[in-house]
């Protein structure tokens, strides 16, 4: 969607939908490109309401406001909805394993000094963390392979490859932890399932000591189907994401919440 040809033609497209002793109006634009707050992080929008106003072949405009608009890419939207609708409209947003937004506080319990339990909720600006639902393994390498998956940045730029994994609906996770003496036997490996538009099966990344690098192992139905090999840590955000990542991440959930009244036709009849 061309953000020039959008803002040319937004006064236009609101007109009629702005109080007439308003002297602006703000408008945001979804398209799949990750949003900065004041301080320069990386944020993910939350869920709004509001009225379809106006619709162009690429681009869906919703007043959200008094004097305040979204425009939705088209190309991204779940549902075209009719102008004149109540929509809901649910952008892209990081999710931890469990479902929950990644940049939801943390709540830990913490106790006071005569033992009393209390909740303390805790957040990092600009943290959006999606830590692997497994336990800490004893081997050093699996330990460091975790960490990468938890803290490198997929090759969107938006999210890490943590959040890349859920989005692949990642699940049934299992490790291969070996002692030092058995690391070559037996290598170091995390083996999930995804479900995606690319692939449905299970995916092994295994660290091969020897060359000090990766090999990513596809398996369907308990067949191997492709394996790639020499991937270097930086490599691997890239390379999982070639491999199962369908992008539809990137879609705009669109509800319509109530439909445009529609205008009674009078009927008169004649004797």
């Amino acid at each position: 969607m061309d953000h020039q040809t959008i803002r040319q033609q937004m006064p236009t497209l609101v007109a009629g939908h702005v109080p007439s002793n308003a002297r602006s109006f703000q408008f945001n634009i979804f398209d799949g490109t990750p949003k900065e707050n004041m301080l320069g992080f990386r944020v993910d929008p939350s869920p709004f309401e509001g009225k379809v106003v106006a619709t162009t072949e690429d681009a869906i405009v919703i007043k959200i406001g008094r004097t305040k608009f979204a425009v939705l890419d088209r190309a991204l939207i779940t549902e075209v909805p009719e102008e004149g609708a109540k929509v809901e409209v649910i952008p892209y947003a990081r999710r931890r394993f469990d479902g929950q937004r990644a940049d939801k506080p943390e709540e830990v319990i913490e106790h006071t000094a005569d033992g009393t339990p209390y909740t303390v909720q805790r957040m990092i600006l600009g943290a959006a963390p999606a830590m692997l639902p497994i336990a800490q393994p004893q081997c050093l390498e699996l330990q460091q392979l975790i960490e990468q998956l938890e803290q490198m940045p997929a090759p969107d730029g938006h999210r890490r490859i943590a959040h890349m994994l859920v989005d692949a609906q990642a699940q049934g996770f299992s490790l291969v932890d070996p002692k030092p003496v058995d690391i070559i036997r037996t290598p170091p490996t995390i083996s999930f399932t995804v479900q995606t538009a690319k692939l449905s099966g299970r995916v092994s990344v295994i660290y091969m000591r020897a060359d000090d690098t990766y090999s990513v192992e596809l398996h369907r139905n308990d067949e191997r189907i492709e394996r790639r090999d020499d991937i270097y840590f930086d490599m691997l955000g890239e390379t999982l994401a070639d491999l199962f990542d369908d992008g539809t991440w990137r879609h705009i959930r669109v509800h319509t919440l109530q439909k445009p009244a529609r205008s009674k036709k009078v009927v008169s009849s004649f004797n």
